[in-house]
């Protein structure tokens, strides 16, 4: 068993946290793959992936839903 039962509750991977604290900060899908070192392509998966798991369309309405949802602070 790893972490906390707390932790386990989240809805987001890691990376795919990481992905979206960089996006509120204004960060271009660019920026997000160079300070993560990981490719463009990669980051709009992890974006996409997220969009899908909570059922909306778009980067603005996945950052709403986040910060609703207690996952993301901004």
């Amino acid at each position: 068993m790893k972490g906390s039962d707390h932790k386990n509750k989240f809805l987001l991977t890691h990376r795919e946290r990481e992905v979206f604290e960089l996006l509120v900060q204004d960060k271009t899908t660019r920026d997000i793959a160079g300070q993560l070192f990981i490719s463009e392509k990669t980051v709009r998966n992890h974006i996409s992936n997220v969009m899908q798991k909570l059922n909306v369309k778009g980067r603005s309405q996945a950052v709403v839903e986040l910060i609703k949802l207690g996952e993301l602070k901004i």
